[in-house]
């Protein structure tokens, strides 16, 4: 085994942009190989090409070398030219993601900001902070849509909770000094309601917001680090994108530093899967059920030889979660054995 040459998904690019159902798929895959192996094209020496895939006018090309790639990757435009074609077709090639988890959708809730800021104003101050997201607009209720990688929605999360601590504690003083009776402290959320994101000064009770994808490929693979802590009870809320661990100190035990512990050991395991796993999903849209149910056979047997891999079957897809380059071989199996049976009916 060469242990010198770069891991399949190091060498594979995604192209997109194939023109569907003109030429047929033997054919369109000849023409693809033909184009990235013109040194025209910055192509090289083509080891491997998937198509058609489970996305429409999608196709996966693994090179030989993964300078090869690379250098594919760096021209600016690739057009597809063969003389069976009727013109040329645009391409778009992107390297395979490492990392799919990049994309979350959550909803803020602005409505506690609304009597000290003009909430317009505020949701442009938060844009210039946070060019890397991407915003709704905002919803006559104070509520508002936010897409963007998992660590930045974070980094938005703890700078609206400490907005929000600091205008209850400006509540505070100007409640004191007009003899008022303290308003109750106010905090934004994310989706579900996270109360408990100011900690108690016993640490008997912390929260995680984690990416749901990654929880669940922890929850699966590392159930020490979530279920089997008898110190400390775990309970989850799961909304979309975004899942919540509520931890709190079983009342018999004494360490309160117990539930903080085990709090940063989750957001530790939790960074380096975000930095790690790939996700890869299967869609099933125009299926008959038949068909959605060999793809989930399929991967249920092929899942025993990708012990690594955590395969979650949906009623519209399915969602394989795992490092690259087992989802890549795995999703790639799957596609063959499917269409395999497809040929055989």
């Amino acid at each position: 085994m060469d242990t010198g040459r770069a891991a399949k998904s190091a060498r594979t690019v995604v192209i997109s942009g194939v023109p569907d159902g003109i030429l047929k798929d033997d054919v369109m895959s000849d023409i693809l190989v033909i184009h990235f192996q013109k040194s025209k094209n910055n192509g090289g020496d083509v080891e491997d090409i998937i198509y058609p895939t489970m996305e429409k006018g999608v196709a996966y090309v693994t090179f030989e070398d993964q300078e090869v790639a690379e250098s594919v990757l760096k021209k600016n435009e690739h057009r597809l030219e063969d003389k069976r074609l009727s013109r040329y077709y645009p391409l778009k090639v992107t390297p395979y993601s490492k990392n799919v988890f990049s994309s979350v959708t959550s909803v803020l809730n602005m409505s506690v900001f609304k009597d000290q800021y003009v909430l317009e104003d505020l949701i442009q101050e938060i844009k210039k902070k946070n060019t890397a997201l991407s915003f709704g607009p905002l919803q006559s209720s104070g509520h508002i849509s936010v897409q963007g990688s998992f660590p930045a929605i974070e980094l938005l999360r703890d700078f609206l909770l400490l907005k929000a601590k600091s205008l209850s504690e400006d509540k505070n003083e100007e409640s004191k000094s007009h003899q008022r009776p303290k308003k109750q402290q106010q905090q934004c959320r994310l989706t579900t309601d996270t109360n408990n994101f100011v900690h108690d000064a016993e640490g008997e009770k912390q929260v995680v917001v984690l990416d749901t994808d990654t929880y669940l490929y922890m929850k699966n693979f590392l159930p020490k680090k979530l279920l089997a802590n008898t110190d400390v009870a775990i309970s989850d809320v799961t909304d979309g994108d975004i899942t919540t661990l509520y931890l709190q100190k079983v009342r018999s035990r004494p360490d309160a530093g117990q539930v903080l512990a085990i709090k940063e050991e989750i957001e530790h395991q939790s960074l380096k899967l975000h930095n790690t796993l790939c996700k890869e999903r299967i869609c099933l849209d125009g299926y008959v059920r038949d068909e959605k149910q060999k793809y989930k056979l399929v991967c249920e047997t092929l899942k025993s030889h990708y012990p690594s891999v955590l395969v979650i079957p949906y009623a519209t897809h399915i969602d394989v979660i795992g490092n690259s380059l087992e989802v890549f071989e795995f999703t790639r199996e799957v596609n063959k054995e499917v269409q395999s049976l497809f040929q055989h009916r």
